[in-house]
């Protein structure tokens, strides 16, 4: 995920390099953050989810959701069409097209998991060739946005012989230097999805198996976060790099008893299953511990990598299942980030 002022920055770069001003300007700084006004159908899901169906919760999701229909290519799509029956400009809705592709692209470059084909397909996907702190894709966009910035004082009678030598400079090579500000980024972007793909066919020849793609996370701009299945067990994760290929690696055992609750894989199996109905669907490498306490079983579900990665906001929930051992009735409640455990919704799962 890059900033989103860095996704305005985008947006402003596309416009200055086409040398368009004022409501257009605008207009493309607005489509390169337009994908992020999903928080606003969210709330509408937040006030929603509790009172329907699971099946329908799930597909108010699939609409409403945080990165889902708003960051889709149907959507981009439908919005590309709009502007082209607005202006019947072709190239101020190529522009506009390249806008909110480029959000909807670093989102899925970075580390998050999509739904890009919805409707047509409810399978998430991810690239995850990009650190989420890349510092070239979330700083280099920013020169534009500090450009217009200071343009814009400066029209106001503002900051008045500050930063001469810089606006000269911009107005002397404003062609060439956003023309190569677009191509750097380009490349860039271009660039490490590739260089991911070598290193995790890399990985897999070493380890005699089939490294997942999309399963591989960026954990800094060079190093990634890789893991498979070793056995009916136990889980291999690795950090692997560009520069020393395997850097370090463990393995992780699925079900973890305490206290040696019986029928602990049953229990774990059974939080397996309802986990696999709920959205969004973040666990990729499920593990469970499982322990008995005055007539119930609690059974933890998180990720494998969970710690492996601090400050990250994907895979690092975790969900706690309390099953009554007598009625199997449960009650189930998750927890973001180590954060504030809460009780989910009895439609949560199905």
């Amino acid at each position: 995920m890059v900033n989103t002022l860095s996704h305005l920055g985008i947006g402003l770069l596309i416009a200055l390099a086409l040398g368009y001003k004022g409501k257009k300007r605008g207009s493309l700084a607005l489509l390169s953050i337009l994908p992020d006004l999903d928080f606003i159908p969210y709330i509408l899901f937040a006030l929603l989810s509790s009172s329907v169906s699971h099946d329908t919760r799930n597909q108010l999701f699939y609409l409403l959701g945080h990165r889902e229909f708003m960051h889709s290519i149907l959507f981009i799509l439908l919005v590309t069409l709009f502007i082209w029956l607005r202006t019947k400009d072709r190239l101020f809705t190529a522009a506009g097209f390249a806008a909110i592709l480029s959000h909807s692209y670093l989102d899925y470059a970075t580390s998050w998991k999509m739904r890009p084909l919805y409707p047509f397909s409810t399978e998430s996907s991810i690239m995850g060739a990009v650190y989420f702190f890349d510092p070239l894709a979330n700083l280099l966009p920013l020169l534009p946005v500090f450009i217009v910035f200071v343009g814009y004082l400066k029209s106001r009678g503002k900051w008045n012989g500050k930063f001469n030598n810089f606006c000269t400079f911009v107005t002397n090579n404003r062609r060439s230097l956003y023309r190569t500000l677009v191509v750097v980024l380009l490349v860039w972007l271009t660039v490490l999805p590739v260089a991911k793909f070598f290193l995790v066919n890399q990985i897999s020849e070493a380890e005699g198996t089939k490294i997942s793609y999309q399963g591989t996370y960026p954990v800094s701009p060079v190093r990634f976060l890789a893991a498979y299945q070793y056995n009916d067990t136990h889980y291999k994760i690795m950090e692997i790099s560009y520069l020393s290929g395997i850097k370090r690696s463990d393995f992780i055992e699925k079900v973890n008893s305490t206290g040696g609750v019986p029928d602990a894989s049953a229990y774990a199996e059974g939080a397996g299953e309802l986990y696999s109905t709920a959205l969004p669907q973040e666990i990729d490498y499920p593990v469970y511990w499982v322990s008995e306490d005055n007539g119930s079983v609690t059974v933890l579900l998180s990720d494998a990598r969970n710690s492996y990665v601090e400050r990250w906001a994907y895979f690092r929930t975790v969900y706690r299942f309390v099953f009554d051992k007598e009625s199997g009735e449960y009650e189930a409640y998750a927890s973001e980030q180590e954060g504030r455990e809460k009780r989910l919704d009895e439609n949560y799962f199905e």
